[in-house]
């Protein structure tokens, strides 16, 4: 079992950057792919970044390219997403997940993490 606890969640203005962070615990281990998700309101849950777990390897897609950041500490257990240049169409509850997978799978995007997920945190983004 995996479990993954979300934080940095904000309000913010236009313009502005967050770090939000996930917290991992249990039996995680190298061949795990965690990656950042985001829900907003009406609107299907879509994957934002994925790194591979112990790699510096990442995949983002191409709305938050050049804006938000995916890396990881290892030594925390924590998986960070630092957002900048921060867009009201970036509001949306913001979930972390993990799975285990092979590493070209998670670092090319061509699969998803969604095995385990956290409770999310939400980021909102006023003009």
């Amino acid at each position: 079992q995996v479990q993954l606890v979300e934080s940095g969640g904000d309000s913010v203005q236009a313009g502005g950057s967050l770090r939000l962070s996930c917290a991992a615990s249990g039996a995680i281990s190298s061949s795990y792919c965690m990656g950042w998700f985001r829900q907003a309101p009406g609107k299907q849950r879509e994957g934002v970044a994925q790194i591979v777990r112990g790699s510096s390897t990442t995949f983002h897609v191409d709305s938050v390219k050049g804006r938000f950041t995916i890396s990881q500490d290892i030594a925390k257990n924590t998986v960070y997403l630092q957002m900048n240049s921060l867009k009201p169409e970036d509001t949306a509850m913001y979930y972390c997940a993990a799975e285990e997978m092979i590493a070209w799978a998670c670092y090319s995007g061509s699969q998803t993490p969604t095995k385990y997920w956290g409770q999310g945190t939400q980021v909102t983004v006023s003009s």
